[in-house]
């Protein structure tokens, strides 16, 4: 079987008994996320993550604080011309977060630049180049008593020029994040 074969809801199930398995190893500081999004064509996304925040802060005022996290990434690509494809990624996250640390609503906005692995080189008629992409990330959202997130992220995958077809693409999300 084919990694392109997989269904949508297979690689979900197997993706996220693999991250529970890991989550419970490695930490109980561990976020999930899952995400719903649309690249700029007509192509769906379905991405699931890891998150591991950071236990440190700088610049912390009464305004707010900088942060961030490490995430680790799986989106299901599902494009209209049946041809699907697959992406992990991990990227650093810095993050704002406006107000007073541990306040019960807690909005926020997040950047990073990481690295992706593509099954495919191309997702409909865009050309990567590559199978190994950056990520560049651009959100917001609202953090919920310290355990609930819903967000809305920007996603540019692109080479960099670093070969000479570089079309790129985006993905669009919102997500949710519960905090374990």
């Amino acid at each position: 079987m084919s990694i392109t074969s997989v269904t949508p809801i297979r690689s979900v199930t197997i993706l996220l008994s693999s991250m529970a398995m890991f989550i419970s190893a490695a930490s109980s500081a561990a976020d999930l996320s899952l995400a719903l999004g649309h690249s700029g064509d007509s192509t769906m996304t379905y991405r699931t993550g890891i998150q591991f925040p950071w236990q440190q802060s700088w610049f912390e005022t009464e305004a707010g604080r900088l942060s961030g996290y490490w995430t680790v990434g799986y989106t299901y690509w599902d494009s209209q011309d049946k041809v699907n494809t697959h992406s992990l990624s991990a990227s650093p996250v810095l993050t704002w977060e406006f107000g007073a640390r541990g306040a019960d609503v807690q909005p926020f906005i997040e950047a990073g630049i990481g690295l992706a692995a593509f099954s495919r080189n191309k997702i409909e008629d865009r050309e990567l180049g590559s199978s190994v992409n950056f990520e560049d990330r651009f959100g917001f959202g609202i953090r919920f008593y310290q355990r609930h997130t819903i967000g809305a992220q920007a996603l540019h995958y692109s080479n960099a020029g670093i070969s000479s077809d570089n079309a790129g693409i985006e993905s669009y999300n919102i997500y949710y994040r519960f905090d374990f």
